[in-house]
């Protein structure tokens, strides 16, 4: 699989943390930056690229780390076609893929401690979209809302 991820400066360390583990599971890694530590840069210069690149296909799956989390996931959920959450427990990694088609994982690096990190990650990667009637019904009204139809 393609994994993206992105990371500002409060998601740095654990991104370049993951990418290492991610490689090791065997799938591709496209680092969208940041590249290096800075105290100065901006989550949505890293994660909305991501974000596009998801959305497009250019990657499967996509992971976005910001300080909490939160700002990156309202940065990706910008994007149509993203669909991401601030995931802190197992249930919710595994279940918004199967139901909702999650495609970005969105973490806080400044509060989450890597071995749950990692135990997310894993899950992410593993789950499969179930496409059930009712699944594929609810998507359908967010695609619709995202191309300016309404709900």
């Amino acid at each position: 699989m393609r994994i993206g991820l992105a990371a500002d400066h409060g998601g740095f360390e654990l991104k370049e943390q993951l990418k290492e583990e991610i490689r090791g599971l065997g799938h591709e890694v496209r680092d969208f930056g940041a590249l290096e530590y800075n105290p100065a840069d901006d989550f949505p210069d890293f994660v909305i690229p991501l974000a596009k690149a998801v959305a497009a296909g250019e990657v499967d799956r996509g992971i976005a780390i910001c300080g909490s989390g939160v700002g990156a996931s309202i940065a990706a959920n910008k994007v149509p076609g993203a669909r991401a959450a601030l995931i802190t427990e197992i249930y919710s990694a595994r279940q918004g893929v199967e139901h909702d088609d999650m495609n970005i994982l969105c973490l806080g690096g400044r509060v989450t401690c890597f071995a749950l990190a990692w135990e997310l990650v894993k899950t992410f990667l593993q789950a499969r979209f179930q496409g059930a009637e009712r699944h594929r019904r609810r998507l359908a009204k967010i695609n619709r809302l995202e191309q300016s139809e309404g709900p």
